[in-house]
């Protein structure tokens, strides 16, 4: 079986929209990466770390979704990281209120041995020397390494250390401000050029509501987001994509850019059910049908016959 290495984040996350606010809830980039990919029945390891305030009943609930945690340091005496945010009205921007890193600013990953062969690796959006410090580690090169950042790290403190990550792997996801203040291009091709020069041999640029666009050299593939009546919270929606897309690649053993292209409707699909709930709720109770279906409305809104003339 094909295996998934996930690096990113845990959190506690206290969230306001419109509908509601919660306290402290799961949240962090690892979480939703590996609930999303475990979809796909496949072989999958988090490396993360966790205060002693983290209950263990979320490391169980992962568990039994066949996501090996072995890997997520539990640090005695320390508090897990915690990130508090509030949507404005059309859900499309945030005011983030409080963030402690706790032990996450001291986090230094250390690999599982038997995921330093794995065969895709997802690294979520940490400091790039934690990213570099796991590509370090591994024993044998990844069929595909995948990145996601956030503008912070392109902040000039952080910029020339970002691009020593981005000229190691093979797929870069980011979304459509982050693209244009990464390669200094408005159009987002342009920009999805630019990047590739940086070393990725693919980019993915996340437009949010409006879908997500894959760029390989001169090709150009597009998925809609899939219109839906309540958006309740969009937390984790771009990590849920980025674990329904290098998900479907592990369980396919096919990193071509066609199947990249059915990856890109995959996560774009698991991605649709995360904004229904707060926080990783709906990933947590997803089942086989309602993926099943909802990617039927996915062909239903895609497909149409044109004639050329």
């Amino acid at each position: 079986m094909s295996k998934l290495l996930i690096v990113g984040s845990i959190a506690f996350d206290a969230i306001e929209t419109p509908f509601g606010k919660t306290d402290k809830i799961l949240g962090g980039a690892a979480p939703y990466i590996a609930l999303s990919a475990s979809n796909f029945n496949i072989s999958s390891s988090i490396v993360s770390v966790v205060g002693e305030d983290f209950p263990l009943d979320y490391l169980s609930m992962l568990q039994e979704k066949n996501i090996d945690t072995s890997a997520v340091e539990i640090v005695k005496g320390g508090k897990t990281f915690f990130w508090s945010g509030r949507y404005h009205n059309d859900l499309n921007s945030r005011d983030t209120l409080d963030t402690q890193l706790n032990v996450l600013a001291d986090f230094n990953p250390v690999v599982p041995d038997n995921y330093k062969d794995a065969d895709i690796v997802m690294l979520g959006n940490l400091n790039p020397l934690v990213q570099l410090g796991v590509i370090e580690q591994l024993t044998t090169k990844p069929k595909l390494t995948i990145l996601d950042t956030m503008n912070f790290w392109m902040e000039d403190a952080f910029l020339g250390d970002l691009l020593k990550v981005i000229s190691k792997v093979d797929v870069i996801t980011i979304n459509d401000e982050e693209a244009r203040q990464l390669s200094g291009e408005y159009s987002l091709v342009k920009a999805a050029r630019a990047i590739e020069k940086m070393g990725p041999k693919y980019v993915v640029i996340k437009k949010g509501e409006h879908g997500a666009l894959l760029f390989h050299k001169e090709q150009i593939f597009f998925a809609p987001a899939l219109p839906l009546e309540e958006v309740f919270d969009p937390t984790g929606a771009g990590d849920t994509f980025a674990g329904g897309f290098s998900g479907y690649l592990t369980k396919t053993d096919d990193i071509s850019f066609e199947n990249m292209k059915k990856a890109i409707i995959h996560a774009s699909n698991l991605a649709s059910f995360c904004v229904e709930k707060f926080g990783t709720e709906r990933m947590e109770n997803l089942n086989r049908d309602e993926v099943q279906r909802r990617l039927q409305q996915f062909r239903e809104l895609t497909q149409f016959e044109i004639e050329l003339s």
